[in-house]
């Protein structure tokens, strides 16, 4: 069986290859987010375990495009972050497991084995909220059928908010995982485009939380 560990702690990691090298894996390591993704591309692994605090790509981020790309491999999420949002936001990504560190060998052992078990099933590509579809395997968005061209940016900010669309998204939040070093104003404005594009009901803001799509 073989497994990909992803996580920029190169002393854990090599010590979590060591123990399932042991228990008779065979483990390849990767220290950043684009060269996990790169390797679960092309690896043929029976389950990926992934850190959420990478350098270049974050764990979300990989997951998230692993399964627009119908890669459909088991993924094990390994976090410090502990809260409830963030397991949910781990697991609403695609992951199909998350254990918060410092972890028990002997747990994610047997989480890793439990994962490994279940029949690998395609998930959805193409996400929907009212009106609205997105392809992100094909970076396609329909308004009721009809195509919608949106910029890169765009298609990012709106592709997370379909993601998330049980519940509202602050604008920090959205800054966090779509910009980087840019002022939160940013955010308004982007919003502002798309319901140029979309129609103003597509994103409704609520007052001192953020945004919620609603197609």
């Amino acid at each position: 069986m073989r497994v990909l560990v992803v996580d920029d702690e190169r002393s854990f990691a090599r010590s979590l290859s060591r123990g399932l090298v042991a228990e008779g894996f065979a483990v390849d390591l990767a220290h950043d987010g684009v060269q996990g993704l790169e390797m679960a591309r092309y690896g043929d692994y029976d389950a990926v375990v992934l850190d959420i605090m990478l350098p270049r790509r974050n764990g979300y981020d990989v997951v998230t495009a692993m399964r627009a790309e119908e890669i459909w491999t088991p993924v094990l999420m390994l976090s410090a972050k502990d809260g409830d949002y963030d397991i949910a936001d781990g697991l609403d990504s695609g992951a199909d497991d998350y254990l918060v560190k410092p972890v028990s060998f002997v747990v994610l052992l047997a989480r890793i084995r439990a994962m490994t078990r279940r029949p690998a099933t395609a998930r959805p590509a193409v996400l929907e909220v009212g009106r609205l579809t997105l392809d992100p395997s094909t970076r396609e968005v329909a308004v009721a059928g009809e195509p919608a061209e949106l910029t890169v940016r765009e298609f990012a900010l709106l592709e997370y908010l379909m993601r998330h669309r049980d519940r509202v998204v602050s604008k920090l939040e959205l800054l966090d995982h779509v910009w980087e070093g840019e002022d939160v104003n940013v955010v308004e404005q982007y919003v502002g485009y798309l319901r140029r594009k979309l129609g103003r009901e597509a994103i409704v803001t609520v007052r001192g939380a953020g945004y919620r799509v609603q197609g």
